[in-house]
């Protein structure tokens, strides 16, 4: 696990609630169970917060936020991660509230030369739910307001349509590989029943906040490829539900732990200041 990925899990998926900021410290802690040291920690802040996803700020008493990697600095999410990360939890947790309504979401992009900005935007595209039907269209069956943000943060020129007249279905299925994607589920949820063994028991704080973290890694990969495709447009027994069962029960279970360790972890200290 990367750092800077699993800072993207630990924001999203604990410190969102808490206020959405925490000193490089308690990062560092929280982090090094999974085996990421303090260097890496640093360095994927500091990238963080150069390509907008995270803000130092002041801490108690202070006027000016200090500087990157220094001891007792602290981070926050900016408004752009928020809406990221909240985007992000609604389809890991499927939380959206209202069922499809037959809509499909299309966006025709202008060219884009730069070959480095051109796969950064399809990557940004894909994690955001949307699938390409050529190489200048994309589609989803839900709207998406970081692709609206992503577009303008690039400067893009694109046609945006909302129709529930989109033809052929199966066109627009194959761009999300549904068949590929179920083989995907079931092969997650083999590698997840094992994943979860060393918390089956009376496991500890750390070692529950270890496997909860390593399944929502896994099971946030499903993000580039699965928007959360509405069940009208799934095969019968479709893995992907027996797969969501799995982590909602596993993941729901280990949270109180994971939950300790966080909150003991976040305690300030005196090597903090």
């Amino acid at each position: 696990m990367h750092a800077r990925s699993a800072l993207f899990d630990l924001y999203g998926d604990h410190l969102l609630s808490r206020g959405g900021s925490a000193p490089v410290a308690a990062l560092i802690r929280i982090l090094e169970p999974l085996g990421i040291r303090a260097p890496a920690v640093r360095t994927a802040i500091s990238r963080m917060v150069a390509q907008g996803w995270l803000s130092p700020e002041p801490r108690a008493g202070e006027t000016q936020p200090r500087e990157d990697g220094q001891r007792g600095a602290a981070y926050r999410l900016t408004d752009r991660a928020r809406l990221r990360l909240d985007e992000a939890g609604a389809r890991i947790y499927r939380t959206r509230p209202e069922p499809w309504d037959g809509h499909w979401h299309v966006r025709v992009l202008a060219p884009i030369a730069e070959r480095s900005r051109r796969e950064r935007v399809r990557t940004q595209l894909r994690f955001l739910g949307l699938a390409p039907i050529s190489d200048s269209t994309w589609v989803s069956p839900w709207p998406s307001a970081g692709a609206d943000a992503l577009v303008a943060e690039e400067s893009l020129a694109v046609v945006a349509l909302t129709t529930t007249d989109a033809e052929p279905a199966g066109r627009l299925l194959a761009a999300f590989d549904v068949d590929a994607l179920g083989a995907a589920y079931a092969a997650w949820l083999d590698e997840a029943a094992r994943q979860v063994e060393p918390a089956l028991g009376d496991a500890d704080d750390r070692t529950a906040f270890v496997v909860r973290s390593e399944l929502l890694h896994s099971w946030r990969m499903f993000l580039f490829s699965d928007p959360g495709l509405p069940d009208v447009l799934l095969p019968a027994d479709w893995p992907g539900h027996r797969a969501a069962a799995f982590f909602d029960e596993h993941a729901a279970r280990l949270l109180p732990a994971a939950s300790r360790f966080i909150d003991q972890c976040l305690t300030p200290t005196g090597a903090d200041r």
